[in-house]
């Protein structure tokens, strides 16, 4: 266990000296800890990138407690020893029994603020832990599953307090979601595969900006794309960016690789995988294993693990296909997520974002916010910063030309 925990502090110390800004943003609140008396729950993936947020968030005065937000996501070293520093309720590999209780666990203290990643901890709150988010100020969202999820509720006229959409900033959304997704994935798939890429067909369903960053990777690495879209406009787009386009039965017939990136359900149906090429390697890189129709998979098919991380599944037609990471978010079960150089964007608007709602939360009405601008920029200008880069500035007479005074 000893080893365990020293192995979980050895990456927590190296991704800390790749992560800047969220180095500079301790330094810089941590005098006054402006958290302090606020308790914070967090439910996002538990790995290396993730405890060194939750450490900066207890340098600034909070109380915090940390789940996953995937059963499979958590790293065990890593949950260990960030134990040592605040309650972790998080395996790997846990039940989706477990899960569910660590997800009661982490709400046990309360919260006043929530970390979420994929809405699970959102969704409780408005439902069978009612009575545990009394003191609740608001919901900070990760990923693009837990904001649809949280509109969806803001919809309904059910949304109990204000919810930041970090996923939607553009220092987010532009950098997690393309270049983190791009390259994590690819890392992942390879790692469990040890497969070449390059020569290869791969068909990426979903071209937003997570499935834009699969696809250019992937096309980077020497293979041949084909994305699916049920979006014309995001179909056009893939067109303009040189990509092939098809529906889904039609490019599976050829694909090597299948990558779901859509945030919806059955985006690979069962159907699919029967069309598919003998061999087809699928994974998933969506919040939720949901993408791929992996329960008729199971039902439906002959499964055995050949690798970590990888199952053969014959089909009743007799072809094979391999899934990956049971159909989970294979970046992170498979992998180790994001680069830290990513997460320090994306969980320095996770900070920022926090000390807004503390400050300001109690007098916004329950609904879906955008993260402030100001908080964008301010990322933007301290990531330029740690790697020395400097910009011009609009004179006084172009502001005035803009409209901008």
């Amino acid at each position: 266990m000893d080893e365990l925990r020293e192995r979980g502090w050895e990456k927590i110390r190296w991704v800390r000296d790749h992560m800047p800004i969220l180095a500079e943003l301790e330094a810089r609140y941590a005098p006054t800890k402006p958290l302090s008396g606020k308790r914070i729950s967090m439910a996002i993936h538990l790995e290396a990138k993730t405890a060194r947020l939750a450490l900066a968030l207890k340098a600034l005065g909070a109380e915090v407690a940390v789940t996953s937000s995937n059963p499979l996501s958590a790293k065990d070293d890593v949950a260990q020893a960030l134990a040592e520093e605040m309650p972790v309720y998080a395996r790997g590999e846990a039940t989706e029994a477990e899960y569910h209780e660590f997800l009661r666990k982490v709400l046990s203290i309360r919260p006043h603020l929530v970390l979420d990643d994929g809405g699970d901890l959102s969704y409780l709150l408005h439902g069978e832990a009612w009575e545990l988010g009394a003191e609740t100020i608001g919901v900070c969202e990760e990923t693009t599953t837990g904001v649809l999820r949280l509109r969806k509720l803001e919809r309904e006229g059910k949304l109990r307090f204000p919810a930041v959409a970090v996923n939607d900033a553009q220092m987010k959304s532009l950098f997690d979601n393309r270049y983190g997704t791009g390259q994590s994935v690819w890392d992942a798939i390879m790692r469990t595969t040890n497969l070449l890429l390059a020569g290869k067909k791969v068909l990426v369903v979903g071209f937003g900006w997570c499935g834009k960053g699969i696809a250019q990777r992937a096309r980077g690495l020497g293979a041949e794309v084909v994305v699916a879209e049920v979006d014309p406009v995001k179909a056009a787009e893939a067109v303009m960016e040189g990509f092939s386009v098809a529906p889904v039965r039609e490019a599976i017939q050829h694909a090597d690789f299948v990558v779901t990136a859509t945030g919806c359900l059955d985006a690979v149906s069962f159907e699919d995988i029967l069309a598919a090429k003998d061999g087809c390697i699928l994974a998933n890189a969506g919040h939720f294993d949901v993408e791929i129709d992996v329960r008729s998979l199971y039902a439906k098919a002959e499964v055995r693990k050949v690798r970590d991380h990888l199952e053969e599944c014959v089909l009743p037609n007799g072809k094979r296909v391999y899934l990956l990471a049971k159909g989970r978010l294979v970046n992170l079960v498979a992998g180790d997520g994001h680069p830290a150089e990513i997460m320090d964007l994306s969980f320095s608007l996770q900070l920022l974002s926090l000390l807004w709602l503390a400050e300001k939360g109690r007098d916004l009405g329950p609904r879906v916010y955008s993260v402030p601008k100001e908080i964008d920029e301010e990322v933007a200008q301290i990531f330029l910063s740690t790697r020395g880069i400097r910009i011009d500035r609009l004179t006084e007479k172009q502001r005035e030309y803009l409209g901008l005074d």
